[in-house]
């Protein structure tokens, strides 16, 4: 049996990021369906049960390249007084159609605040070596869902 789509896959990974150690441990997907990243994806397409492989995902399939819109610059009377704000510090805004949009705080003035809503690792090549663990058949619930659910139980 080989990853494709609509085949549950079992992975262990490990990420690097600009020589770094980002994440690294197991993880199942439903293949085909956008649960990780496109580039990651399309490396493990095709491949079976015990196969290793090390790929460089670019940033267009990965995270993205970075989107200037995306980083703006809010007065700082935006946020609470309750607390010390810094750099690194993430927060969450909701948008006009109410989704929630996690943002960074990427620079600090007594007036204003730089805030980034690209991803953390937008514009960055992702280098993973992953093994595949095992490949099953998705069930009828997981492919409707269009992801893989634990087996202790499922929530939405």
């Amino acid at each position: 049996m080989t990853a494709k789509k609509g085949k549950a896959v079992k992975i262990n990974y490990k990420l690097e990021v600009d020589g770094e150690d980002v994440d690294s441990g197991e993880l199942d997907y439903l293949h085909g369906y956008d649960n990780i990243v496109a580039g990651l994806e399309d490396a493990l397409e095709g491949k079976a049960i015990a196969d290793k492989i090390t790929v460089a995902v670019p940033p267009e399939k990965g995270y993205g390249i970075v989107n200037e819109e995306g980083i703006q610059i809010v007065p700082r009377s935006s946020f609470p007084d309750d607390g010390p704000l810094n750099i690194g510090d993430q927060f969450m805004a909701e948008n006009p159609d109410g989704e929630q949009m996690p943002f960074t705080i990427t620079k600090i003035t007594d007036e204003e605040v730089t805030v980034d809503f690209n991803h953390a690792l937008a514009g960055k090549t992702l280098n993973f070596e992953v093994e595949i663990l095992a490949i099953r058949d998705a069930d009828e619930t997981e492919l409707e869902h269009g992801h893989i659910h634990s087996e202790h139980g499922h929530h939405h």
